[in-house]
């Protein structure tokens, strides 16, 4: 870079360009002094190549080659900053106890570990300490604007670093932030203190205040959001998040929606979805854990603290602090005031398998920064499915002439749980075909799995990880290795509960039937799914259609093509 000549000083000016000092502007060749009107410059400003200025002021601001920045009121950089890394975000617990300092680099499993595992509070300094390292290595007196990006029609943008080809057009605020590379800022937009990386999409007046933003996560239409971690493909809009973290897919599309003080994935909230997070006692102190797969019907309510199983549908209001973590693809309704659960139900829905079918049609990311498993049948689900089925078991056994049981603060009826227990063998045995089909056979391994924020995970091995711990690149390099040989490890898992199952080692006729019983499971369970999908195309739900004709034929015809049934 070198300073300009008095020439290009003279033609800028009059050009309706002035300076605070001229000698602190400084230009790459080539320099053309055509593509720079209207506009004022203070403090250092560094020019790049090719770069359009038109009608803005920039203050210590470095612009990268081929980059637009026109109709800005300021872009500037008044002191030192890191630019939103090292910011702590109280996610999950609104006081703090589970924050998380955001950085550039930060990915689901790494927060997860630092929000989820505090009991090990060496390996949280750890990870924390070199964060904050990584921060101030950040640290600059300059703001940088990337290459081939353009910055058009925004009020002020103060400490934010704009990585390469990002749009940002008519924001009014963004101050103490990075924006990764392909990522796009629209109007109305008020951020700090945050985070957004590659190829997000934020827009119509979203307003969030320390937050990451991760990998293709879509903000939009007056969503707020504080303290919240929103992780890859996450889609929210309209409603309210405070001191959330956000997995992979979290979904929320109404204005009435509030998501407080939890832990989310691969989640969908109706309308008027709601929590509670304290009780009038010691303040906002409590959390609620909702695994993956939750959805909230209209005006679901749960007071925390609460816990729901994977692929839990909620229905009603719910306040007297559930833990069905191990009764997955249940149904948690509000009956007669109390929490009614129902196991296994939603293995007969539809809307289970759509679900987990789009979710990987879904993903456009092209970084994959978060480790994602999309796997239906996995070990953990599988063992959660075992110990459901022993539980409904164990409460048939102790009464056997009630009519419902008590189970962690819900209520089972007897015939649902007679139910339950049948739809539990089934994705039991489906389960196991399905990883003893894939995969590599190794040494059988009964471990308890977790769900990594997305990623499946032999929890031994986990713990392994986090005890030999040295960077977070390392441990997430490692993370990545075995998210490569999950099928592996699934395989050697099933091939452990088989072998627990039967009391002795299997023999390959045994895995064979084991297999095979497991496939006629599938197409059980897909009977049950086809056929709830059918009764949503049923005559009573083509209702509306057709309007102007009372010809079932025509009502059939209209309902389908609307539906792309034809």
């Amino acid at each position: 870079m070198r300073q300009l000549t008095k020439t290009e000083i003279a033609l800028l000016i009059t050009l309706n360009n002035s300076a605070q000092d001229w000698d602190r502007v400084y230009v790459a060749e080539p320099f053309n002094t055509q593509t720079i009107w209207d506009s004022r410059f203070e403090g250092v400003v560094e020019l790049e190549s090719n770069v359009t200025i038109i009608n803005s002021t920039i203050c210590n601001y470095h612009i990268g080659q081929d980059a637009r920045v026109e109709s800005v009121v300021r872009l500037e950089s008044r002191n030192q900053s890191c630019f939103g890394n090292g910011v702590e975000v109280a996610a999950v617990n609104e006081n703090g106890g589970r924050s998380v300092p955001i950085y550039n680099l930060l990915t689901a499993q790494t927060a997860y570990i630092v929000a989820m595992y505090r009991h090990k509070s060496a390996l949280i300094k750890a990870i924390t300490e070199q964060i904050a390292n990584y921060a101030q290595t950040q640290c600059k007196d300059m703001g940088y604007i990337g290459k081939g990006s353009t910055i058009v029609g925004a009020k002020f943008i103060r400490e934010v670093n704009v990585g390469q080809n990002v749009t940002i057009e008519g924001a009014s605020l963004l101050e103490n932030g990075t924006i990764l590379d392909n990522a796009y800022i629209g109007i109305d937009v008020k951020m700090s203190n945050f985070i957004a990386v590659e190829n997000c999409h934020i827009d119509r007046a979203v307003t969030a205040d320390r937050v990451f933003v991760g990998e293709n996560v879509h903000l939009s239409n007056g969503f707020t959001a504080v303290n919240s971690l929103l992780f890859a493909c996450s889609e929210l809009e309209n409603g309210e998040a405070c001191s959330i973290f956000a997995g992979p897919y979290t979904v929320s599309h109404h204005k009435s929606s509030l998501l407080i003080a939890g832990l989310f994935s691969f989640f969908n909230a109706g309308s008027g979805t709601n929590q509670s997070n304290h009780l009038f006692k010691c303040g906002a102190i409590h959390q609620a854990i909702h695994r993956r797969g939750c959805k909230f019907g209209s005006n679901g309510y749960v007071m925390a603290p609460a816990v729901e199983g994977e692929f839990t549908t909620i229905i009603g209001r719910h306040t007297r602090h559930h833990n069905t973590s191990d009764m997955p693809f249940s149904y948690l309704i509000e009956k007669e005031g109390q929490s009614t659960l129902l196991p296994a139900f939603g293995l007969k829905s539809y809307g289970t398998v759509r679900d987990i079918a789009k979710w990987q049609k879904r993903d456009k990311r092209a970084i994959c920064r978060d480790i994602i498993c999309y796997n239906n049948y996995n070990p953990l689900l599988a063992d959660k499915a075992i110990k459901a089925l022993n539980t409904l078991k164990e409460l048939q056994a102790k009464h056997p002439e009630s009519q419902e049981y008590h189970y962690n603060n819900t209520v089972i009826k007897q015939n649902m749980a007679k139910r339950g227990i049948e739809l539990y063998q089934l994705y039991i045995e489906a389960s196991l075909s399905a990883m003893l089909q894939k995969g590599e056979c190794g040494k059988p391994m009964y471990n308890k799995w977790v769900d990594l924020a997305g990623m499946y995970i032999d929890k031994v091995a986990l713990e392994e990880l986090l005890d030999n711990f040295t960077t977070i690149a390392a441990l997430q390099t490692a993370l990545q290795q075995i998210a490569q040989n999950y099928d592996n490890n699934a395989h050697s898992w099933a091939l452990a509960a088989l072998e627990t199952m039967l009391g002795h080692t299997p023999t390959d006729k045994e895995i064979n039937a084991a297999i095979q019983k497991g496939i006629e499971a599938q197409n059980r369970l897909q009977t049950y799914t086809n056929a709830d999908k059918l009764s949503d195309t049923s005559q009573t739900m083509q209702t509306g259609y057709g309007v102007d004709d009372d010809n079932p034929q025509i009502i059939s015809a209209d309902f389908n093509a609307v539906q792309g049934l034809n």
